[in-house]
């Protein structure tokens, strides 16, 4: 597995798919086009996945979640109005206790 030091760093401080593919691509060895193309497919599986309901989990990383929050009544911050809110399901993730312990030191 990539280490800290192996991705480099983005510079608006987000890591996106173009630096997941370029890890791949430097520790495997696959074509940038492999590369992408692995990241794009773990993706979508994980996407069609939620999307037929079921959680996600990978383990030493966290878990996603998916909630069916019930309808409420909110209310207009601005003008104190009562509106309901639809019933509507949520994606939540749960970091990992590994995941939380190497955030909480830093790498």
């Amino acid at each position: 597995m990539a280490d800290a030091a192996t991705i480099r760093k983005p510079a608006a401080g987000t890591l996106t798919r173009a630096d997941l593919a370029d890890v791949v691509h430097r520790e495997i060895g696959l074509s940038r086009a492999e590369s992408a193309n692995i990241v794009e497919r773990v993706l979508h599986h994980m996407c069609h996945a939620l999307a037929e309901g079921q959680n996600v989990k990978i383990s030493g990383f966290g878990s996603f979640i998916l909630r069916d929050k019930g309808e409420r009544i909110g209310r207009n911050p601005k003008t104190g109005v009562e509106v309901p809110i639809a019933p509507r399901r949520v994606l939540t993730f749960r970091a990992s206790q590994i995941m939380r312990e190497r955030i909480v030191s830093g790498g």
